[in-house]
């Protein structure tokens, strides 16, 4: 059975939701994790090799995931030293959200990076271990650039 939620207005199909979610320690503050997170320039220092032609603003960037994809993104929420949310600028291959969530403890940030994707089942088996890399590849840079 199907069911369905009503989200910032758009009505999204529950069942096709893919969620890949990774989670890293950062030591520095929140406040300085999500001023590096919370402009789009500093994100292609977390992006794997195969992302390329990638230009950005602090707003937005643009890039081609190597014979794959060309994607845009854009920053659609922030909260000060908590949350940075992403979605796609332009049509993309799938709906798709990204999303940084960040607390801290002690000068310390857990910070947990989730993208949620609507998937049908054809392009859960073609996107499933590419997303969850991606997302493990990101905390993973992250952790290391600002540790």
């Amino acid at each position: 059975m199907a069911y369905t939620t009503l989200y910032l207005g758009t009505i999204i199909n529950i069942s096709n939701m893919s969620v890949f979610e990774s989670k890293t320690t950062v030591n520095k503050p929140a406040a300085q994790v999500y001023a590096f997170l919370a402009d789009m320039n500093n994100h292609r220092q977390l992006m794997p090799d195969n992302i390329v032609d990638w230009t950005s603003t602090a707003d937005v960037a643009s890039f081609n995931i190597q014979n794959i994809t060309k994607l845009s993104l854009k920053i659609e929420e922030r909260v000060a030293d908590t949350l940075v949310r992403i979605i796609p600028a332009e049509k993309p291959p799938f709906d798709m959200e990204l999303k940084w969530e960040l607390s801290e403890a002690s000068g310390v940030t857990q910070a947990v990076f989730t993208i949620t994707a609507s998937l049908n089942m054809m392009m859960k088996m073609l996107a499933s271990g590419p997303l969850q890399k991606l997302v493990d590849e990101e905390t993973s840079n992250l952790a290391s650039l600002l540790s």
